[in-house]
């Protein structure tokens, strides 16, 4: 394998005609793993997280809150995780550039001789 170093652009153009900027500078093979830069006017927006993420913020103030209210504010020259089954709302209170790294956990494969989980069975017994 060939090592192939990926330097981020401290400052990617934006698109100015839209309300978000996304530059993906990699993706593996497999499409779990990625990493580029997020640009954002300020906004809010509900989230629902499937992938955990990494992200280091060039510029601008976000805040976090969880599903149960808690806030957590971040501010250029800062880093933070978002992880895997984080729901919420992410607010841009000023416009705001990252750069960020996602991983997409993949569930194991389920064993066909396992016995089901409640969940699924439940599901069975619903028809679903």
């Amino acid at each position: 394998m060939t090592i192939r170093s990926i330097r981020f652009d401290p400052s990617p153009p934006l698109n100015p005609d839209a309300a978000t900027t996304v530059h993906e500078w990699y993706q593996d093979r497999t499409g779990a793993f990625s990493a580029g830069f997020w640009a954002s006017a300020p906004s809010e927006i509900e989230v629902s997280y499937d992938e955990d993420e990494f992200c280091v913020l060039v510029e601008g103030t976000v805040e976090l809150t969880d599903a149960s209210g808690h806030t957590e504010t971040f501010h250029a020259g800062q880093s933070f995780v978002i992880p895997s089954g984080f729901k919420g709302v992410w607010k841009s209170v000023t416009a705001v550039r990252k750069f960020y790294v996602v991983h997409l956990p993949v569930a194991p494969a389920a064993d066909p001789k396992a016995a089901p989980t409640l969940p699924d069975a439940a599901a069975d017994l619903a028809g679903t």
